[in-house]
């Protein structure tokens, strides 16, 4: 590559950076006005379906009417937290850790099921915009590093994060395969998370919102994985199976990874998350939807898959 390709490839990263936090911040108020034309389409369904009433009921009608109004524009209003992101994004050259395409995925989900509970392992540039995607939900962030955790919530004080310690090394992971397929704590139809020591992949000591949640969606995009001594995401896959196999409420859990590239998060996947469950998969991120134990053909055994 001469200098004039390198001078080249340099602007375009540099344009790169300048521009996909502006994409960021158009999809964030794309979605807000999404959100807005279609309760506003549905306040003008049921005013036209009230003024087919009898004149008898008309006063009752237009006083239950101004509440349903009331309460459906509070919930459109944009949210505190949508308007900080949204400038966030617009005035930084800050680029969140996963590509547009990758993005979109969760937020084609978040369109169906927000407001809804949503898991995030990881607290990085994205958190923001992950939780103005999900305006009136409920979205925690899960974070190995204190001081980070610190410094985020000093910008962005309105986000929900936890500072959490894991138990395992990413240089375990294959001990941790051949553990949990001999600890009957382990296996599915007996895992369970809090308190749950005997199982190495179980993330125990976490704080109890974590456990008391049903989660709709899980996003997996930490703890760090990428040398021997980083903690690894193999609890993280693990867990997020779990607690999606002990689903009590209807519909699946979303469950979202990134970083498949990588050998440990791929095999991990296949083993907990399952083949059967992918429903897509763009760049370095898998898509798994995962019913509740209560709805699988078959759910016991020893293994997940």
């Amino acid at each position: 590559m001469n200098r004039e390709d390198i001078m080249k490839h340099r602007q375009f990263l540099a344009d790169r950076r300048c521009v996909f936090p502006l994409v960021i911040a158009g999809l964030i108020a794309g979605a807000i006005l999404t959100s807005s034309f279609i309760k506003a389409a549905d306040y003008s369904l049921l005013c036209s379906v009230s003024n087919t009433r009898s004149s008898e009921a008309v006063a009752d009608v237009s006083v239950a009417n101004t509440g349903s109004s009331s309460q459906a524009v509070a919930e459109a209003s944009v949210t505190p937290i949508q308007l900080q992101a949204i400038i966030h994004y617009a005035t930084s050259r800050i680029v969140p850790q996963q590509k547009f395409k990758e993005i979109s995925v969760t937020f084609d989900v978040l369109k169906k099921r927000s407001p809804c509970n949503f898991l995030v392992f990881g607290l990085g540039y994205d958190s923001l915009m992950w939780t103005s995607l999900n305006p009136n939900g409920h979205t925690i962030f899960l974070e190995e590093d204190p001081k980070w955790v610190q410094k985020v919530l000093k910008d962005a004080p309105s986000l929900h994060a936890h500072p959490v310690k894991y138990r395992t090394q990413l240089k375990e992971a294959d001990d941790l395969l051949s553990h949990y397929r001999s600890q009957k704590n382990c296996f599915p139809s007996k895992a369970y998370l809090r308190g749950n020591k005997k199982c190495k992949l179980a993330l125990t000591g976490f704080p109890d919102e974590f456990y008391d949640t049903e989660w709709d969606l899980i996003m997996i995009d930490a703890p760090r994985g990428f040398s021997p001594a980083a903690p690894g995401r193999m609890a993280a896959i693990f867990s997020a199976a779990v607690m999606a196999r002990n689903r009590k409420g209807t519909g699946v859990t979303d469950v979202f990874l990134h970083d498949v590239d990588r050998k440990v998060e791929k095999t991990f996947a296949k083993e907990f998350l399952c083949r059967k469950y992918l429903i897509k998969a763009v760049g370095r991120l898998w898509h798994f939807e995962i019913p509740s134990a209560a709805n699988m053909s078959s759910h016991g055994g020893a293994q997940f898959c």
